[in-house]
């Protein structure tokens, strides 16, 4: 017979009689994580219920309700006269193996379990949300926004739902909102789609997310704008493409650049209405040059229109899907940005020949976004209320813009070069070549004040160096007073 081996004293066990969980359950978990952890090992002899009992401070019937439970799971086993032992069914090497991993484990966070892309993602940073302090970017004023028409379309809608509001309902969407976004489309943007060829999505990402899956194979180049947005490169990354970064210049994306590239890329991932983070407008010239090269090369183009609504110099621009006639382009907007960000609603308008495969595949990923929201939205547009709060907006935007711009040259005109943006909800103020703008963004925080680099917006060597700064959701009174605090965070206050 192998020898009875000798556990640690069970007086070190912690329990807490004022907590939550009953004695005999939390006894019961302390004496399983020893015997898993291999503090005590098979063959091991517990003391009596009795002696247990007086050493803890239990009841006994505290002590035998767990020692019933680790009999019934077979943690341990009973003979007759004998007493309770650690099971032998449970080997002694399974047992101290078990927690040694799990040691191991909980010092790594578990990576041993990752596959290559988790590995990879998780070296990846995501966008956190953004601090609610000036000049944070993608910040609408939400103050503005019509919360009390909102409330009454959602309530309407919730107070006698139809049952197809209440059901699984069109993975493409709700019909009467794809048919309110159409018509509000071929009015503001001048884009050429149907209801049919549009899809209603949980935000641009997830947009992005699909196209990428129903068009692209791992290893498959995709143009990416350099510098670019970090949400977009994130999503490509994690699906395995191979991310060719294209300069963009004054006139937008440089299409000759990227053919030379990567001419066998699959697809290009573009804003062309106002470049994040550059802001720049990509010309007619490159537009058309554009769609001139994904027919020739069979490529497909993702139109990221994210902040077009907010065009302070003219109309805004027309949608480079509106000239594509070849069915080249996938078009995605967000209403995230334009009315609040947890409304997380956001839509792509696919070509006639691809919303067949698009659809499938929705429907093998995902349904569709709150149908009730969708429901809610769907009036908010028809109705008009949209529009009238985009004009508002705009009004706003464009005032706080001005105060900025005026603001920062009045401040720090001999530290930062700033002109007026003719769209959009954040300026690109141009820092000296010996300005290291990712440490200013950290002495800026330091100052209470959101600044981000531009500089970390390349995969490559960043040629230019800036502070992006959101003045959307920040009042013209504040806007002062961040702007003195990041004189201060320059050291010139």
């Amino acid at each position: 017979m192998p020898p009875r081996t000798a556990g640690p004293p069970l007086t070190a066990l912690s329990l807490d009689p004022a907590g939550p969980v009953p004695l005999y359950r939390q006894l019961y978990f302390a004496l399983r994580e020893a015997i898993l952890a291999g503090r005590l090992r098979a063959g091991t002899r517990l003391p009596a219920s009795r002696v247990l009992a007086a050493d803890l401070g239990l009841s006994r019937n505290t002590v035998t309700a767990a020692f019933e439970q680790l009999l019934a799971e077979g943690y341990i086993e009973a003979r007759v006269g004998a007493g309770s032992f650690v099971s032998r069914t449970l080997p002694e090497e399974l047992l101290t193996a078990r927690g040694v991993q799990q040691d191991e484990g909980s010092r790594t966070g578990g990576r041993a379990a990752l596959s290559a892309r988790g590995s990879t993602l998780l070296d990846m940073r995501p966008d956190g949300p953004p601090q609610p302090r000036p000049f944070a970017l993608g910040v609408p004023e939400l103050a503005a926004f019509p919360f009390e028409v909102w409330a009454r379309l959602l309530s309407r809608r919730w107070r006698a739902p139809p049952r197809q509001l209440l059901v699984a309902a069109d993975p493409a969407g709700y019909r009467p909102l794809r048919e309110a976004i159409a018509s509000y489309l071929g009015g503001a943007r001048a884009a050429s789609c149907t209801a049919d060829q549009i899809l209603v999505v949980a935000g641009a990402k997830q947009a992005l997310d699909l196209a990428a899956r129903v068009l692209l194979d791992p290893g498959d180049a995709v143009w990416v704008e350099e510098p670019g947005y970090a949400g977009t490169r994130g999503v490509l990354k994690a699906l395995g493409a191979r991310l060719v970064p294209v300069p963009v210049d004054g006139e937008g994306l440089d299409v000759a650049a990227g053919a030379a590239a990567a001419p066998d890329a699959r697809l290009v991932c573009i804003a062309p209405s106002h470049q994040f983070p550059s802001g720049a407008t990509m010309s007619l010239a490159r537009r058309l040059a554009l769609l001139d090269w994904a027919q020739t090369s069979g490529a497909m183009i993702l139109e990221d229109d994210f902040d077009s609504e907010y065009r302070y110099a003219g109309r805004p621009l027309a949608a480079l899907q509106g000239l594509d006639r070849n069915g080249r382009v996938i078009y995605v907007g967000t209403l995230s940005r334009v009315m609040f960000p947890a409304l997380r609603l956001a839509y792509m308008v696919v070509p006639g020949d691809l919303i067949d495969a698009f659809l499938r595949v929705r429907a093998l990923l995902d349904t569709h976004p709150s149908t009730v929201a969708q429901a809610a939205l769907a009036d908010f547009i028809a109705e008009g209320h949209l529009a009238a709060h985009v004009r508002r907006m705009r009004a706003l935007y464009a005032e706080r813009q001005a105060a900025l711009v005026s603001a920062l040259r009045d401040r720090l005109v001999d530290r930062l070069s700033v002109a007026p943006d003719e769209a959009g909800m954040h300026l690109v103020a141009g820092l000296p070549d010996d300005e290291d703008d990712v440490d200013l963004t950290r002495r800026a925080s330091a100052h209470g004040v959101e600044t981000q680099a531009l500089s970390a917006f390349y995969l490559g060597r960043p040629t230019r160096r800036a502070l992006l700064l959101g003045y959307a959701g920040v009042p013209v009174p504040e806007i002062d007073r961040a702007v003195d605090r990041l004189a201060s965070a320059f050291g010139t206050a």
